[in-house]
Order: C-alpha cells, then structure tokens, then sequence
C-alpha cells in the first residue's frame, strides 16, 4: 500500500504561509522553512504593536493637549483635573482634536476647566 502523505493538504498550508511571507527579502519569501519563522515572528509583533498603537495614540494626543494647553496658562494634568471636577466629560482623541482644528472651543474648555478648579480651591479655603 502507497505511503499517504497528505499532499494536497501540506500543499495548501505552505502556499499560504508563502502568500504572508510576500514582501519579505531573501530566502524568507521563497524557502518555506525561513518563510514560517518569518510569518510566525511577523504575526507576533502584529498582535502585540495592535495593543502599542492605542498606548502610541495616547500619549500623542496628551502632548498636544498640553502643547495647546500651556499658552493659556494651564497645565495638562490641571486641564483634565478641572474638566472632571466641572463634570465635563471628553475624551483626549476629541480634546486633541479640538487643540488642533478648533482653537477657540479649546479654549473655552479650558477657561471651563481653570473656573472649576478656582471653585475646588474656595470650597477647601472655606471649609478651612
């Protein structure tokens, strides 16, 4: 009896390893035995970085918040203080968008935020 090697199946499965591995240089898109490792690391640093653009993103939009925040006299940390404190709720991807696009409404936010914190302060002075 023939040795059944399960060809089409094997085939199937390199042809698409080898269909990732497209683009990469060398051996590692032509070899199947480089191409795997390739795809394999490739699939890892994918899934992992999908987690790091949203950090990236992030501390993006808190730096220009406070680049846009500091010309008015406020600081990013007291920014997002007073916006809690006065109940304003936004997040930093539309804040920093705002800080961009929209330089009066930023500011209005942060005179929002600068009054709310004025109000903490005379609230802990009275209760003093």
């Amino acid at each position: 009896m023939p040795r059944a090697t399960n060809a089409p199946a094997s085939r199937k499965r390199r042809k698409r390893t080898l269909a990732k591995a497209k683009g990469f240089r060398g051996f590692r898109s032509t070899h199947f035995r480089y191409a795997k490792d390739a795809v394999r690391k490739a699939m890892t640093y994918s899934y992992r970085d999908r987690k790091v653009r949203k950090r990236t993103f992030r501390n993006l939009w808190v730096q220009r918040i406070n680049a846009a925040a500091r010309p008015l006299g406020i600081t990013y940390s007291r920014l997002i203080e007073g916006l809690n404190f006065a109940g304003i709720v936004i997040d930093r991807k539309v804040l920093s968008d705002l800080a961009i696009k929209d330089a009066a409404a930023f500011e209005a936010i942060a005179n929002q935020a600068k009054a709310a914190i004025a109000a903490k302060k005379d609230q802990l002075a009275a209760a003093a």
